[in-house]
């Protein structure tokens, strides 16, 4: 069965391909909207954008880059590592979970994301057609924080591991152009520090950004991290996304 997005969702169908402004909230970090291309509803051509404080983020049009952020991940662990435990950094439009979730090499998944309107679209609004599945996972959690903060004081108990063996960071536009202020502290070298600290040894660190960034991948030789390389996604015009993926050090 479908979800059934309640009020103030507006899902009516558009007159032509202008994004039509689906909810719209404004938060301890700013304003936060979901947009909507294309058909009205849930229909498949339909595509849904989130923005902040007046910036893209992120659409449900493609997600190739998201989804490597995964498997990039995954690929770079020992392959005889038993269950590997994932924190996901941004829940976005949901495609890194999807991926997640669909891998069943993976233990226990944390996604960390701290505006409340995201995570309502995906519990109860228009994205639950993309994370319904994922999210009735068992493995699958979702903890409502801001990364930055959660990465140092988080809960550490035996149902909240303090260590992961591959934190995957999809937070605003990557380490080279943030949206919201608060989070240039991520990509910084107290927040490249409080990653290594929340990394098992031989974890890895993938960090997805809209544009490569030779200076990030400096940052994180600076932190200590190993096997610094980038991968990218090629895209039809303009500049490619790219993973950035390091490893903690045994």
């Amino acid at each position: 069965m479908q979800p059934r997005p309640q009020p103030p969702y507006d899902l009516r169908p558009a007159d032509d391909d202008r994004p039509v402004t689906v909810d719209r909230r404004e938060g301890p970090y700013g304003e936060v909207v979901l947009r909507r291309r294309g058909g009205g509803g849930l229909s498949g051509d339909a595509v849904f954008e989130i923005i902040a404080n007046g910036c893209f983020l992120m659409d449900t049009s493609d997600g190739r880059s998201e989804r490597l952020l995964i498997r990039a991940a995954l690929g770079s662990l020992p392959a005889d590592r038993p269950s590997p435990a994932l924190l996901i950094g941004g829940l976005g439009v949901g495609f890194s979970l999807v991926e997640a979730v669909a891998e069943p090499r993976w233990g226990r998944i944390a996604v960390v994301e701290r505006e409340a309107a995201v995570i309502d679209w995906h519990r109860e609004g228009p994205l639950a057609a993309v994370t319904a599945g994922a999210l009735a996972d068992p493995r699958a959690e979702i903890v409502h924080a801001d990364l930055v903060a959660w990465l140092r004081t988080g809960p550490q108990t035996p149902q909240a591991p303090q260590s992961y063996d591959a934190l995957c960071l999809d937070i605003d536009n990557g380490p080279d152009w943030t949206v919201t202020e608060d989070n240039d502290g991520l990509y910084s070298p107290a927040g490249l520090a409080a990653c290594a600290a929340r990394l098992a040894p031989g974890g890895v660190l993938a960090v997805w950004s809209a544009r490569p960034s030779p200076a990030f991948e400096e940052s994180l030789r600076n932190a200590g991290f190993t096997q610094v390389r980038t991968e990218e996604v090629t895209v039809a015009r303009g500049v490619p996304d790219v993973v950035h993926l390091a490893v903690r050090g045994a």
